[in-house]
């Protein structure tokens, strides 16, 4: 009776240790190589592990929907840094999965570059920008970006013409030809444009500031939100632990997060200069998970369905964010 007595207070220290709630056997993380992210330095550590109680496999993918898709089969418990457009596309068509967390917002990495002899800026962009071409990706979340960005600056969209873009090298071509006037693209081709002489006609801050995000989020299956909330609360509190610690100094962290992202030290710093990770109480605002993000999933569904791309949204997505977890993080 003692030894029955012993282990059952141990199963129950264990289960307290995530919040109370029977814990899986092992818990199975979606997350992409060669991207670094400040909660890496808790997954190299395996702190997840110690606070959680139980074995985290950490297993890369190469796409959100990837992600989306093994959430589905139950491979996946929790997609860490999964994309906001390909989480919506998956929701709109029936997928039970659940936004928890923002993981990281990189704005200025997705961005627009104007050509120098344009002389485009914010200012002036309706009148520079009238009947030029600009080089983009067409039907995604950077061809969102960039039309809401027209529509703020007042640009007459209908004498713009849009060119399909080819990838990133493509796109630093085609700013450097002059042949157009600005061109769209993500992380190093951004910044070589810029220093070939290309400008922002807006930062990824001013266009944050009219709601504009580029953002990628944590996200499970509703099923497993409802057996583990409070594993989910716990994976959540290292989660912002770590980027805590990252925005006090993350100078002493930088190798850790390069050896977890299989990166040299110089890109991964490149990357992370470009990323900010929101903490708590800006994550639960207005401006992130207390409205906007679920109407930026509105907007982006209905400018695909316009575009073709798919046949119907949602009439709202509140449903699918649920900021129960992350309001237990102290």
């Amino acid at each position: 009776m003692k030894r029955l007595l012993a282990l059952a207070a141990v199963l129950a220290l264990a289960a307290a240790a995530c919040g109370g709630d029977d814990a899986p056997e092992e818990l199975n993380v979606a997350y992409f190589l060669e991207w670094p992210t400040a909660n890496q330095v808790a997954q190299l550590e395996e702190t997840y592990d110690d606070e959680l109680g139980v074995t985290v496999n950490w297993i890369p993918f190469a796409s959100g929907g990837d992600m989306a898709q093994a959430m589905e089969a139950g491979d996946i418990d929790i997609s860490y840094s999964q994309g906001l457009t390909p989480f919506a596309n998956f929701v709109t068509g029936g997928s039970d999965l659940l936004l928890i967390g923002v993981a990281v917002s990189y704005a200025d990495a997705d961005n627009c570059v104007a050509h120098p002899d344009y002389g485009v800026t914010a200012d002036n962009a309706a009148d520079t920008l009238a009947g030029q071409s600009i080089y983009t990706p067409l039907g995604n979340v950077t061809h969102f970006k960039l039309l809401k960005m027209l529509e703020h600056l007042g640009v007459d969209t209908s004498t713009v013409e849009l060119i399909q873009s080819e990838g990133g090298p493509a796109a630093v071509a085609a700013l450097d030809s002059g042949e157009v006037a600005m061109a769209c693209a993500f992380g190093g081709a951004v910044n070589e444009m810029i220093a070939n002489g290309g400008n922002l006609v807006m930062t990824g801050s001013e266009q944050e500031a009219i709601g504009i995000r580029v953002f990628d989020i944590i996200s499970t299956t509703g099923d497993f939100a409802e057996t583990y909330p409070d594993v989910l609360t716990t994976f959540l509190q290292v989660t912002e632990d770590a980027n805590r610690a990252y925005n006090r100094d993350r100078a002493p962290l930088i190798d850790t997060i390069a050896e977890a992202a299989g990166m040299d030290r110089a890109p991964t710093i490149a990357l992370l200069d470009a990323f900010s990770f929101p903490e708590k109480d800006v994550q639960l605002s207005e401006a992130w998970l207390g409205g906007t993000v679920q109407q930026v999933m509105k907007d982006q569904m209905d400018f695909f369905v316009a575009q073709g791309e798919i046949a119907s949204a949602l009439s709202s997505y509140a449903n699918f964010v649920d900021t129960s977890f992350l309001e237990g993080v102290e």
